[in-house]
């Protein structure tokens, strides 16, 4: 059987995967822990992280599922995240 590395972040449990992520996204995945779901203005606004870098952390912890994503209901043009289950 052949196991590759190249896939790290499937086998691992999401505080492992956390490890490799810069800063930014530890702190955006610290905020989601403690504040529940949020809005990327919301985040931005309780991390102190300017936007920018807020979008660049989530899509970080996209990549690794660290965090779920869907519409809001109140304005379709906005997301909100929380952490996954995993």
């Amino acid at each position: 059987m052949h196991v590759t590395t190249d896939d790290h972040v499937s086998g691992e449990s999401t505080p492992t995967a956390l490890a490799d992520l810069p800063p930014s996204a530890k702190l955006v995945y610290k905020v989601l822990e403690y504040e529940g779901a949020m809005t990327q203005a919301e985040i931005a606004e309780q991390s102190r992280l300017c936007s920018r870098t807020v979008r660049y952390a989530l899509t970080k912890l996209e990549g690794c599922e660290g965090v779920n994503r869907r519409a809001s209901l109140e304005d379709a043009r906005r997301s909100i995240y929380w952490l996954s289950d995993a």
